[in-house]
């Protein structure tokens, strides 16, 4: 280790910055949120450093640099252009036995200023002992996805808890778990959401020992490409006991759970309900109240078509805490994959989102609405109806040549569009793969020029080559 790393206390001690410019006043911003008491030399200063000044938050030497501007500091940065200046800062600093680091120069440096993922009050530092900082900004941006922005204020309360925590829990080992429970469980969940009142009632619960319930988390899957699984969602994943998902959450995603959490089909298909609804409300307020972490992982959105809100009205009956992750809902999602926009100034000033597949005995939909032009129709769940869709349309006044798109396992590897008109509905939906949205509208008809994704955006680039050629 070429590095020991530290974590410095610059509260009011002085920092000398040398040089005025852009590199100069990004480290100024970072010594200022440690509240370093912060001099800068130099002879002139860029607009970020002029504002600073403005604002009484450094104090500005307007000299050259001078040796003895180094009495009494604490730390030392240089950030100029001059190699020869820099090298000098350097060599006086390190004379005097004082740290010093000069930007991009290793040699000249005997610390190094680290990748900082900042949590106040934690803080991880990332670095490569100035080998390769490209890499270690790049791992600091990974790492960024994973730590929630609540992260600080839950490190806050805890570090306010711990006197009482301590007293109450004598064991070291029963403390250690204490908290072990109260940074993956409920108390995280409610800092993460806002309700900072509540987080602090839970911890009390948990002191009490009255506290061992589980939760819900219903998580919006997206319409397949895991790479619109959320971040929160993400994580949420990863910090599971149970996870019960539906058929349409795709395998990439379910690779990203928790390798030791449960995993169970709950998913439903037309004319095959593996599983009803019942089934999958018991499990939830079984596992839930065994103390578990339970997650409703869903295709697309919880709250779009996805009994989101029966499931968390089952939740609430039971008294099992919850909360809702959204998700990238199926329209959105694969009409974007597709080269589809939903709405556009010429073809579509409105969108509506429909399900062909309604509780039985539900109200009819408003066709004569629905078969309006300048809007566009989403249809979810719609393949096995679409003969009735496209009839009832039709019958009240919508074009049969309405273009129309038929997208199959949208934003997957294997995602097929199927166009044409709103009379071969029926067709196209038969021969689209599973899952497959319908989309009616003149939107649709745009897939040919803005297809981007996948084997069909080849195909139409190929064929717009070929009739510019023609």
């Amino acid at each position: 280790m070429e590095y020991l790393p530290l974590f410095v206390d610059l509260r009011s001690r002085k920092v000398v910055l040398v040089g005025g410019g852009d590199v100069a006043a990004r480290k100024a911003e970072l010594l200022l949120r440690a509240n370093a008491s912060l001099v800068v030399i130099s002879p002139t200063l860029c607009p970020v450093l002029q504002r600073l000044h403005q604002e009484n938050k450094l104090i500005w030497i307007e000299e050259k640099y001078h040796p003895s501007h180094l009495e009494k500091t604490y730390l030392v940065i240089a950030a100029t252009d001059e190699s020869v200046l820099n090298a000098k800062v350097f060599h006086d600093a390190d004379a005097r036995h004082i740290f010093v680091n000069v930007v991009d120069e290793k040699p000249l440096c005997s610390f190094i200023v680290p990748s900082i993922i900042d949590r106040d009050p934690v803080v991880v530092a990332i670095s490569s002992g100035g080998t390769a900082p490209v890499l270690a900004r790049l791992l600091r941006e990974k790492l960024e996805t994973m730590l929630p922005s609540s992260l600080g204020k839950m490190a806050e309360i805890a570090g306010s808890w711990r006197e009482k925590v301590k007293t109450s829990i004598t064991s070291m080992r029963q403390r250690k778990r204490f908290w072990e429970k109260s940074f993956s469980g409920r108390f995280a969940s409610l800092v993460e959401s806002g309700q900072l009142s509540e987080a602090e009632l839970q911890l009390e619960k948990q002191l009490s020992e009255q506290d061992n319930a589980g939760e819900l988390t219903l998580v919006g899957a997206g319409p397949g490409d895991a790479g619109l699984l959320t971040l929160k969602g993400l994580r949420v994943l990863q910090n599971a006991d149970v996870v019960l998902y539906d058929h349409l959450v795709s395998e990439e995603i379910l690779d990203l759970v928790r390798r030791d959490a449960d995993k169970i089909c709950v998913g439903k298909r037309a004319n095959s309900h593996s599983v009803s609804q019942e089934e999958t409300n018991a499990l939830i307020v079984k596992f839930a109240r065994q103390g578990k972490k339970v997650v409703r992982l869903k295709g697309g959105d919880p709250f779009i078509f996805g009994r989101g809100g029966e499931e968390l009205q089952v939740a609430a009956g039971a008294g099992i805490p919850f909360q809702v992750v959204p998700g990238i809902t199926a329209a959105i999602g694969a009409a974007a994959y597709a080269g589809i926009p939903l709405t556009h100034r010429e073809y579509s000033q409105s969108v509506t989102f429909i399900t062909g597949h309604c509780k039985d005995n539900g109200n009819e939909l408003d066709w004569p609405a629905l078969a309006k032009g300048n809007q566009t129709v989403a249809i979810y769940m719609g393949t096995v109806k679409a003969a009735k869709i496209s009839e009832q349309l039709i019958h009240f006044g919508r074009s049969s040549e309405t273009p129309i798109a038929v997208i199959g396992c949208g934003t997957r590897s294997n995602q097929q569009v199927l166009q044409g008109q709103l009379h071969e509905l029926e067709a196209l939906a038969q021969a689209a793969p599973a899952p497959a949205l319908l989309i009616i509208g003149e939107v649709a008809a745009l897939h040919q020029q803005l297809a981007w994704f996948g084997k069909q955006a080849v195909e139409n680039r190929w064929r717009s080559a070929v009739l510019e050629l023609a």
